[in-house]
């Protein structure tokens, strides 16, 4: 049986880790010993953009879009942030330019048997789309911003909190020495896991969020009521999507992805310039970017790597095609892609995790 692995949208730590375990479980002599089908791995670079773009007729096209994948390729892998098979934001069922009859002809013609897609809603969108024309997949949780549906973790969070929470300690210093005001921004686009948990690891003082629009009056007053005390500076982290109340959410410029996603940056400046206008604190904007899916994973990344990888060896074992590896409540388990992608994002739900007051975590758990 042949697997083919590719890894799309936005990169992150974990990746690499993924696709190791994959081919490892998929090639181990013990584990071949014992099972009634043998594998063959085989990297697709770039994402979709490759599977769409390859000639399968074409050694020199062959040679550039695909990786032949063992156990002493990937030896190392895991160690490593980034994807080493690349990635794009490739749709081949984009409307616009609908190249999906081409990507399932390139399928037949390479002979692969299953897909393994590592990615987030949009990239294991079209691995269901594939799967209900009778495409066999298995998609494997991917987005720093960890808004996945049906799984409880998605590759890259882990180690992007950590980046967030590093960068925040050392802000500190200079915030600090100069009595200023610190805007951070993060990723998320919807989702405000980030920034929440970004904030509350680092201590920041104000936490804004894409599920909670913000009132620009009173981040001011939070800011008001700490002046005079021994604290000289204040930290205030907010989420890319995050909205002031009544407006929308601020955006680079006009452009739209493959999906259309328009380019969201600047609610740190915006925020920031406000912050002094209204009060005349020194205040300084910082946006974190692609800071945040970089360098190399974490100790919680690389084995959810492991985990995922494995699972799903075992899920085309089963037969469990078009289904997404999850984990749920400690547990690695599985549900129908479908479910996944066509559920809504996981947001952070305002009750349970959010103060509206302070504009900061919950100091209530149960």
């Amino acid at each position: 049986m042949k697997i083919a692995i590719l890894t799309g949208g936005g990169d992150c730590p974990g990746l690499n880790g993924t696709i190791k375990w994959i081919t490892k479980t998929a090639l181990d002599p013990k584990l071949v010993a014992k099972r009634s089908v043998t594998f063959d791995v085989l990297g697709i670079m770039d994402g979709w953009k490759g599977l769409v773009e390859i000639d399968p007729d074409d050694p020199e096209s062959r040679a550039r879009h695909l990786k032949y994948l063992d156990e002493d390729v990937v030896r190392t892998w895991d160690r490593y942030g980034g994807t080493n098979l690349g990635t794009s934001r490739t749709n081949p069922f984009n409307p616009k330019n609908d190249r999906s009859e081409k990507l399932i002809d390139n399928i037949k013609k390479l002979g692969i048997d299953v897909i393994v897609t590592i990615g987030g809603d949009d990239t294991l969108g079209i691995a269901h789309k594939l799967h209900t024309l009778g495409i066999k997949t298995v998609g494997i949780p991917k987005t720093i911003d960890n808004d996945l549906a049906g799984t409880d973790y998605s590759l890259g969070y882990d180690t992007a909190v950590n980046v967030i929470m590093e960068e925040i300690d050392r802000l500190r210093t200079t915030a600090g020495s100069h009595s200023r005001i610190f805007v951070v921004e993060t990723m998320g686009r919807h989702a405000g896991w980030l920034a929440l948990h970004g904030g509350e690891c680092s201590g920041a003082y104000i936490i804004l969020i894409p599920e909670y629009p913000f009132d620009m009056n009173r981040v001011c007053e939070l800011l008001q009521e700490r002046e005079g005390m021994e604290i000289r500076y204040s930290i205030v982290v907010v989420s890319e999507g995050a909205k002031p109340r009544g407006k929308e959410e601020i955006v680079k410029d006009t452009k739209v992805d493959d999906f259309g996603h328009l380019s969201l940056g600047g609610i740190a400046s915006y925020v920031a310039d406000e912050i002094e206008n209204r009060t005349g604190f020194e205040t300084r904007h910082l946006i974190l970017s692609h800071l945040q899916r970089g360098g190399a994973p974490s100790a919680h990344d690389r084995l959810m790597a492991r985990w995922f990888g494995i699972a799903a060896i075992d899920m085309i074992i089963n037969e469990d095609f078009g289904r997404m590896v999850s984990l749920v409540r400690g547990e690695i388990t599985s549900i129908p892609l479908k479910e996944a992608v066509a559920e809504g994002l996981k947001v952070v739900n305002i009750d349970k995790y959010y103060d509206i007051e302070r504009y900061n975590g919950r100091r209530s758990i149960l």
